[in-house]
């Protein structure tokens, strides 16, 4: 069995104390240049590497991070952690990625077992726990940051960092796109009620069809699982009740490609029958047939974002960096024109 090098061993062989060698590999400045070179020298061709363990005994930090999402499978999550991911590996950190399943349950046994690990800080994507659960499972870390989710009483008390999508007014652009191109009877398949970005959605969705005078269509909303399978069956459900509606607007673009789906089962031509609008432009949403009109959103850079921010905060950070806002775009394609 290969003897595994310790700081001891360093010591020994460079003839100096264990203190000296912490001081070198600390960077602290009560070490003399030769001495320093000499200890660096030896450390070298020890081939020794510090203990992450031994090292968080010191700085209380152990040089890894928490990142949660609902759905690992999910294109839209796999592009905000390697964003986040990207940012982590440039300073220095691991990422731990943990996946609840849009199990608000297993959320909680996660943030739990994050906590026991000792992660310097949690990055929480579209959290599906109640405000009072969020509340207190994030109290319990050094530092978090939320994507796509706000929580009153941390954001009064500024205990932790935000980052979401302007999902109103995504919601209201994809809504007004599908009033102008005249369309009055509009459903929305709002995705899982315990999704915030959903609500957000709803919200501009309700505002657009309240400004041009359409006042009930809370009946065309209905709610859904946000997969593929989520969007077929709720929009086969919705439009088999209501078949005059001539227009979906989805929660996100797999329930959009579910609702195309559907559509071709019920024999709707898609745009000439029914259009169709998604939300978040993943890269499937361009290849499918008919290509999907969508709000774009950088996801990608919402991992960025956030990852900084959460670095910021690990960092003593309090002042100006609690809530980045990112916009969406409106992408014109083929199912709603």
């Amino acid at each position: 069995m290969t003897h595994r090098v310790r700081m001891a061993d360093v010591a020994r062989e460079a003839g100096v104390s264990l203190m000296t060698v912490s001081r070198v590999l600390n960077n602290k400045d009560d070490v003399s240049a030769e001495t320093r070179q000499h200890v660096q020298n030896i450390i070298k061709q020890l081939g020794y590497r510090p203990s992450d363990i031994a090292r968080g005994l010191v700085t209380r930090r152990t040089g890894a991070i928490g990142l949660v999402v609902p759905d690992v499978s999910n294109p839209y999550f796999s592009e905000v952690v390697r964003g986040a991911e990207h940012v982590a590996y440039a300073q220095n950190y691991s990422v731990l990625l943990c996946n609840t399943e849009e199990d608000p349950r297993r959320e909680l046994a996660v943030l739990q077992s994050l906590e026991e690990k000792r992660v310097d800080g949690i990055l929480l994507c579209s959290s599906r726990l109640s405000e009072e659960e969020l509340e207190e499972a994030i109290s319990r870390h050094p530092a978090a940051v939320l994507v796509n989710r706000r929580l009153e009483f941390a954001d009064e008390q500024g205990s932790v960092g935000v980052v979401t999508l302007d999902d109103v007014a995504g919601g209201q652009m994809a809504t007004q796109h599908l009033l102008d191109s005249g369309h009055r009877m509009i459903g929305f398949l709002a995705g899982p009620p315990t999704s915030h970005s959903g609500h957000g959605r709803m919200e501009g969705y309700s505002i657009a069809m309240t400004a041009t005078g359409v006042t009930s269509f809370s009946r065309w909303i209905k709610p859904c699982a946000p997969t593929v399978e989520g969007g077929r069956a709720s929009a086969r459900e919705l439009l088999s009740t209501y078949p005059e509606l001539t227009a979906l607007f989805c929660f996100n673009d797999l329930v959009a490609i579910g609702a195309l789906q559907a559509c071709g089962e019920l024999g709707r031509a898609i745009p000439d029958d029914i259009a169709i609008v998604g939300f978040d432009d993943i890269p499937l949403a361009a290849l499918v047939t008919p290509a999907l009109t969508t709000c774009r959103t950088s996801r990608h850079e919402l991992g960025t974002r956030a990852m900084e921010l959460l670095l910021k905060r690990i960092s003593g950070c309090t002042e100006a960096c609690q809530e980045i806002v990112l916009p969406t775009e409106l992408i014109v394609r083929d199912s709603a024109p």
